[in-house]
């Protein structure tokens, strides 16, 4: 059984991510996950390794979204996130998104997320 303490560390260093995230600091947020990191947008796309991640960000957060953290729940080497965001669309309109996140930690860093988004 994980420690208390690493659930909550886990959780601590998903929301300094966030708050990189929400400040437009990519290379901030990306100094939190693994180079091999995973992230499965459900039903959408497959990002492989921190340097996928990275172009997609340039485009899907050229400007910062903004997001609310409704629910943050932690258990084991798993945080998952139940919120909305709202960021610009392909065609550069704002979109409101209702989301949930699964974070994968290893070693206290971001390995793995599988979300799950539906436009609102």
């Amino acid at each position: 059984m994980k420690s208390r303490t690493l659930m909550n560390e886990n959780k601590s260093i998903l929301e300094k991510a966030n708050l990189a995230i929400s400040k437009g600091d990519n290379e901030e947020f990306l100094s939190h996950c693994t180079e091999d990191t995973q992230w499965d947008f459900v039903g959408d796309r497959i990002l492989q390794g921190k340097e996928a991640v990275r172009q997609w960000m340039t485009t899907a957060y050229a400007e910062p979204p903004k997001f609310r953290v409704d629910n943050l729940i932690a258990e084991g080497d798993f945080v998952t996130a139940i919120g909305k965001i709202s960021l610009k669309d392909e065609s550069g309109e704002l979109a409101s998104y209702s989301y949930c996140d699964v974070w994968r930690f290893r070693n206290g860093k971001m390995a793995e997320l599988k979300a799950f988004v539906i436009k609102a």
